[in-house]
């Protein structure tokens, strides 16, 4: 019997992926896909790649009737917005994949120094955390899966098993991330204008951005101890894909088959991370339209640093391929079930 899904605002970007791969997924049946902005008009109309592949017709949402004819639901709304609607939806028993910030925080404090107030603190305790190759176990027997966001998947990924053998000194973690426009969302703005992103390359949010206390929670688990880092977005003129270069002083001497040893002893059963070989970079290119992350790693004697990059499509891997691992989880599927196409070859 397939799991009876809905996504509620599937109209961005994410939302696009989220029924693009839902629509293929073989244990899964998409029954609705809710929207403010197109409620009437056929999803196909909406985003034309989609013709031949699925002819829902968006609705307005209503919670009521979606309770009764839903098992798990993808949230793809706006902080704040989002937790209104998944603290009705989890307490009426279904599971939840939220792909907001909303509710990847343990700490309700923290969350509202970077955004706002919290009005469902209450399910941050339960609330688990979806980054799979972290927390596979507590996934899988979870209610509610706060969706990682796209940054911080890359730039834990790389991080984590670096973290876990104790060969940093993390107090001079630097992770430099390049991500395509995609990233900021589906609704124009004059930031993303083709005239103000076309051929030219910047920073953004320097110091500022709110995913580096999302980054910071995790890491610090891992470590055992309190974690800054420094966190310096940037914003390239491409669609989609998300280049994380860390670095970082070495706390002792290392050599790379040690470091592929963390890295495979880490991910070396984890179907979506692929940890390439010594002397191997990864690139956005290889991982477009997949929920791989590709890792590679540099280590430098001269200057005693370690140079670690990510690579991950922010749609996909950062956001809605991801969270449709988290479900797979959740209802005891495959990790790749329905995850297993898209390799663009260039």
């Amino acid at each position: 019997m397939k799991v009876r899904v809905a996504v509620v605002g599937g109209t961005g970007y994410a939302g696009f992926e989220l029924v693009a791969l839902l629509q293929q997924h073989p244990k899964v049946e998409l029954i609705a896909i809710t929207s403010q902005s197109y409620a009437g008009q056929c999803i196909d109309e909406v985003f034309p790649a989609l013709r031949g592949v699925s002819s829902l017709v968006c609705e307005p949402l209503d919670l009521e009737s979606l309770v009764t004819r839903a098992d798990c639901m993808f949230v793809a709304l706006p902080h704040k917005t989002a937790m209104e609607v998944v603290a009705p939806l989890v307490r009426a028993g279904k599971r939840v994949v939220d792909l907001s910030a909303d509710f990847r925080f343990r700490d309700a404090a923290v969350y509202e120094q970077w955004y706002q107030e919290h009005t469902a603190k209450d399910l941050l305790a339960e609330a688990v955390y979806g980054l799979p190759e972290l927390h596979r176990d507590k996934i899988r027997s979870a209610r509610l899966v706060g969706n990682p966001g796209c940054y911080p998947t890359g730039v834990i990924l790389a991080a984590a098993p670096l973290l876990a053998a104790e060969v940093l000194d993390s107090d001079s973690l630097i992770a430099d991330c390049k991500s395509g426009v995609s990233g900021a969302g589906r609704t124009p703005t004059l930031a993303t204008h083709f005239c103000e992103t076309n051929e030219g390359f910047k920073a953004y949010k320097v110091g500022e951005h709110r995913h580096t206390p999302e980054i910071e929670q995790e890491l610090s688990s891992l470590a055992g101890r309190a974690i800054k880092l420094v966190f310096t977005p940037h914003l390239v003129p491409m669609s989609r894909g998300i280049l994380t270069t860390l670095y970082a002083n070495l706390s002792g001497r290392v050599n790379d088959e040690e470091i592929e040893g963390f890295y495979q002893k880490a991910y070396g059963n984890a179907p979506f991370v692929r940890v390439l070989n010594p002397g191997q970079l990864p690139s956005t290119l290889h991982v477009r339209g997949t929920n791989y992350c590709d890792i590679g790693w540099r280590l430098e004697p001269r200057t005693g640093r370690i140079i670690a990059i990510s690579a991950i499509d922010n749609l996909t891997r950062g956001a809605s391929g991801q969270a449709i691992c988290n479900m797979n989880l959740m209802f005891g599927f495959d990790e790749d079930e329905g995850l297993k196409l898209r390799v663009w070859q260039p």
